[in-house]
């Protein structure tokens, strides 16, 4: 299928002008650090009478980096899912900024943005099209959306393909472009859930540097992941997810604390040490055998 291409000529946004503001002009998540803006209770969500997610009880606090781990089906994606009001919970209390993403879901959604494992696009918009819709969407002016589109595009290394149709982009594209959009207003909490898939390690340096910047500022971001080295080197305060229970919460030091380790353990040591399982397990033993 040949690429269908859009002139930039025609997109508001692009225009190659110089700036040195960047994502990040200005501190707008002035706060009190340390103020709780997460907080789950006895939070379960059942599928089929089955529990995905079983009666979790977690806060995070403002300007956290907070790592969520857990195995496959270990229930990170729909305590996400819940957390944005995206998934109603079947029991259990939820608050974000000390509200109820199902009772005041514009409040809510107005200051949080949202990165989900399966990055849902509007694939006939051009990349530049998707970011302005988005910053329209949250009521940003046109002014400002023209302008944080561009930094955004240019950020994420996408400036060549601004007007390519999302249908074609590659699916690393797919995923820097929902950074992008989840980031155009400014959101005080950011949620990820496997952000960091098929993007290559120039642009992930790049986007990791933004996101330390923006915590340190005060952003606060809930960060789901299967990269311990990734999670290790951002999170400032971690829980682990098993069998939709939590088995810990703390930092690194914290954890291996508490299991013994030494201080050389890493987080895939601590990981493996808290799940209760193993890389020889015995399982398809005949696969090295």
């Amino acid at each position: 299928m040949a690429t269908e291409k859009r002139s930039l000529e025609t997109e508001p946004g692009i225009e190659k002008t110089e700036t040195d503001a960047g994502i990040c002009p200005e501190n707008q998540y002035s706060g009190n650090s340390g103020n709780e803006i997460v907080r789950f209770e006895n939070l379960t969500r059942e599928f089929n009478g089955k529990r995905a997610v079983d009666g979790i009880n977690l806060s995070v606090r403002e300007g956290e980096f907070f790592g969520f781990l857990g195995p496959n089906g270990a229930g990170k994606s729909t305590t996400i899912n819940m957390a944005v009001g995206l998934l109603r919970p079947t029991s259990g209390r939820i608050r974000i900024f000390d509200k109820d993403p199902y009772e005041e879901p514009l409040k809510v959604k107005a200051s949080i943005g949202v990165v989900p494992e399966e990055p849902s696009l509007y694939e006939r918009l051009t990349g530049l099209e998707a970011l302005t819709f988005s910053g329209r969407i949250y009521g940003l002016d046109p002014g400002t959306v023209k302008g944080r589109a561009r930094d955004l595009l240019r950020w994420l290394e996408l400036e060549e393909a601004a007007g390519t149709l999302i249908v074609d982009y590659s699916r690393g594209m797919k995923r820097k472009l929902s950074l992008g959009s989840a980031l155009i207003h400014r959101p005080r909490l950011l949620f990820l859930d496997e952000p960091f898939t098929g993007i290559d390690p120039i642009a992930l340096k790049n986007i990791k540097e933004v996101l330390k910047k923006m915590v340190a500022e005060g952003m606060t971001i809930f960060f789901s992941s299967h990269i311990m080295e990734l999670v290790e080197r951002l999170c400032t305060r971690i829980a682990i997810l098993h069998r939709g229970q939590l088995f810990a919460v703390g930092t690194l030091t914290e954890m291996r604390q508490s299991l013994g380790l030494p201080e050389s353990a890493t987080l895939e040591d601590v990981f493996i040490r808290t799940v209760g399982e193993t890389a020889h397990d015995g399982k398809a033993s005949w696969l090295t055998s």
